[in-house]
Order: structure tokens, then C-alpha cells, then sequence
């Protein structure tokens, strides 16, 4: 698949599936990349063989988003994957925490989508875009302990295929993600891998993790999301909208 004369933003690009799909649409021609993350020092780190505009915000920010239209000009596609983990249940949950992470994971979705849907509908109607929302199995497999990302994760499908219908009519096609465990710096931020990993050593705590919960017995990488999400992107799906790709190793089975 070739992304040549494409313009293609994409959230949460500092690390992780975001960094690995900017890299991966960057090698397969995009023409120019519009990379967000909040962390401006590793953004300005980034370097790729096309043209890459770089701008640090906070997705959740409407002010961010206002001032960065012009900067969008005329998209193509986008990838919306900027996202925040966290656990607690809900007994014992703050309401700091649940917003914290409906912050990020949604109301910055919400935001990130309806730029993404505005620059593409200033652009030839007959030409259209699509983009790729990286929710999460979570969002579909109720788990204790991770109410506020599975809500937000859940939240996002459903804001997908709200958004599959309404872009329909100017050729917008709008799709989603879920992972189940991938082998990112989100789960830096998770207590219980945290301290997994500091007792047996990151690789052991994801080999672990992976055993347990998956009937293939391992985890994505990055690198293989990447190629799904470009997969969805590109024309070679032409007919998918308003779908949710699993890509969970048989852990919703």
C-alpha cells in the first residue's frame, strides 16, 4: 500500500503504536506528517524522510485545536491515538482519576476527530480521507479494576461509528483499533506491571502478562499495530467503515 501525496496526522506520535505508525506511513511515501504529542522534547527528537510538521499540545485542549487548524491544512487521514492508562476500581476510584483519563482517552478524541473531519471536508469532496482511532479490547471485555479506560475505550467505539455514519456522505471513512496487550510505555503508568516489571525485568512481566491473558500467548508490538492501522487507512479497505479491528491475540475470545 502507498501513501504517496498524502497528508496524514497523527496523535500521541512521540512513542509508542503513535511513533511506530508515523514511521511506518513515513516508509510507505506519505508526503507530509502532521505529528502531536504533548511531550515537545521527544517530538523534536523525531526525525523521517518526508516533510513533518510537529506540534506539541495537549489533545484534550480545544484551544490547542483551534490554534493548530491552520497548521492541518488539507488532511487525508489521521490517526488518532494520543491515550492515558490507569486502574483502581470503582469503589475506590477518584473522580481525579476518571476525569484525568476521560480527559485524555475521549473528550481528546472527540477533539482530535472533529479537527481531523474539518480538514478533511476543506479538501476535493471527491477525493475524501479516512481515520484510525486506536481504542482498546478493553473497551469490549469487562475487566475489574480499569473502569475508567474501559469507559473511555468503549466511548471512543461508539463515537467511531457515530462518526462512520455522519462522514459517509463527504467519503470520509472512520474506523477503530483494539489492541489488547501491546508492548508500550502505557503500561509504565500501570501499578501492577510497574512493579511486575521491576521485580522479574520488562520482557519477563510482558511474557508473563501475555501467557496469562492471551490463548496465543503473546503481545503485539508496536510495530505490527502500525501496519493494521496503515491497513485500514489506505484504499486496500475501501469498504470498512464504522469497524473495530481486534487485534488481541484471542483475548476477547
Amino acid at each position: 500500500m502507498s501513501f504517496t501525496d498524502r497528508t496524514i496526522l497523527v496523535t500521541g506520535a512521540a512513542s509508542g503504536i503513535g511513533l511506530a505508525t508515523a514511521r511506518h506511513l513515513a516508509a510507505a511515501g506519505a508526503a507530509r506528517l502532521v505529528l502531536v504529542d504533548r511531550d515537545a522534547e521527544a517530538l523534536v527528537r523525531l526525525t523521517f524522510d518526508c516533510t513533518v510538521d510537529l506540534l506539541p499540545g495537549d489533545v484534550a485542549d480545544e484551544a490547542f485545536w483551534d490554534s493548530a487548524a491552520p497548521f492541518l491544512g488539507r488532511l487525508d487521514h489521521a490517526v488518532i491515538n494520543a491515550g492515558v492508562a490507569g486502574a483502581g476500581a470503582i469503589a475506590r476510584l477518584e473522580f481525579a482519576e476518571w476525569r484525568r483519563i476521560m480527559a485524555v482517552n475521549l473528550d481528546g478524541a472527540f477533539l482530535t476527530l472533529r479537527a481531523a473531519m474539518r480538514a478533511i471536508m476543506a479538501g476535493d469532496a471527491a477525493r475524501g480521507g479516512s481515520i484510525v482511532a486506536v481504542a482498546s479490547a478493553a473497551g469490549i471485555k469487562a475487566e475489574p479494576g480499569i473502569a475508567a479506560y474501559a469507559a473511555s475505550k468503549a466511548g471512543l467505539i461508539q463515537l467511531v461509528r457515530v462518526a462512520a455514519k455522519e462522514g459517509a456522505p463527504d467519503r470520509i471513512r472512520v474506523n477503530a483499533i483494539a489492541p489488547a496487550g501491546v508492548e508500550t510505555p502505557v503500561w509504565d503508568s500501570v501499578p501492577m506491571f510497574a512493579d511486575r516489571a521491576a521485580a522479574i525485568g520488562r520482557d519477563a512481566a510482558f511474557a508473563e502478562l501475555a501467557a496469562l491473558a492471551t490463548p496465543l500467548g503473546r503481545y503485539a508490538s508496536a510495530e505490527e499495530v502500525a501496519r493494521q492501522v496503515a491497513f485500514m487507512l489506505s484504499d486496500d479497505a475501501a469498504l470498512m467503515t464504522g469497524s473495530v479491528l481486534l487485534v488481541d491475540g484471542g483475548y476477547t475470545l
